[in-house]
């Protein structure tokens, strides 16, 4: 799987809600060229929510892409997901397109990459970009030990250790309920 420097995007499925957030660091290189980026986008009148790392002209290719197989599959996400990772693969233009996305409906998680993976991730929790690791850990623990919290409080928790921790983190987060 690719890696992606420069973000951490995280979704939780928990007690039947999902949230996804992600930190709004853009960096070029060794410095931060934006603070405030948006790395969350709603489709489907907010019915399936989206987040990507990488790129961002290529993740708006893929996110437009993977709304066009939404609606041509009837916002059927897993559907819509494995045709845009077939496309992803094998098409000369697309596979040149460094992103990865994560796509989050009301009861389903997915991550996708340019190499035709579509992860259903374990323990209903999906990270991707530098801090992934450090907010999938988090979000897990959290999980396990503070189940009371709702799948906002624990995106939020866990978005701040990781932007605590990685470089190419910060706090300005925007996270999105399904």
């Amino acid at each position: 799987m690719t890696k992606i420097h420069s973000t951490t995007v995280l979704a939780v499925l928990h007690n039947g809600q999902v949230a996804i957030g992600a930190d709004g660091q853009a960096t070029m290189g060794t410095y931060v060229a934006k603070s405030n980026v948006k790395k969350i986008r709603k489709l489907m009148d907010g019915k399936i929510v989206t987040g990507f790392a990488g790129s961002t002209a290529d993740a708006f290719t893929l996110l437009e892409r993977f709304e066009e197989k939404l609606n041509a599959y009837g916002g059927n996400m897993k559907r819509a997901a494995i045709e845009l990772a077939k496309d992803w693969r094998t098409d000369r233009y697309l596979r040149r397109l460094e992103s990865m996305l994560i796509t989050a409906s009301k009861d389903e998680l997915l991550i996708l990459s340019g190499t035709g993976d579509v992860l259903e991730p374990d323990n209903n929790v999906a990270a991707i970009g530098s801090g992934a690791m450090y907010a999938q850990s988090a979000a897990l623990a959290l999980k396990k030990h503070a189940p009371q919290l709702t799948a906002e409080e624990i995106v939020r928790e866990s978005l701040t250790i990781a932007a605590d921790i990685c470089i190419y983190t910060n706090h300005n987060f925007v996270i999105e309920k399904v």
